[in-house]
């Protein structure tokens, strides 16, 4: 039985890295994948080197992102870092109200 109590703080640690690191390293390793093979031609991304431009063409491994006018570069499909949601309506400073 000590020889099990001394090991109950080895096993604490190693849970609590796994809750601290691990799961959540994982957990976003899923949400890229799921971005990844979601994507879509005509969607606006940023490349992970933070290069932003539009998806022109699709293919297993590769993607062609077109980041100006008439400049097309092939990417491999995980240099994708994120979509880049459309923008909304701007919304301008608010108005005093007057009484």
């Amino acid at each position: 039985m000590p020889e099990l109590v001394q090991l109950l703080p080895l096993v604490g640690i190693a849970l609590l890295f796994w809750l601290l690191v691990i799961r959540p390293a994982s957990r976003r390793q899923r949400e890229l994948g799921r971005m990844q093979s979601s994507l879509s031609v005509g969607d606006e991304v940023m490349l992970t080197s933070g290069i932003y431009g539009t998806l022109r063409e699709l293919e297993d491994d590769r993607v062609q992102v077109e980041i100006a006018t008439g400049v097309v570069i092939n990417v491999a499909r995980g240099a994708i870092g994120n979509v880049v949601p459309p923008p909304g309506p701007e919304l301008g400073p608010a108005e005093p109200e007057e009484n």
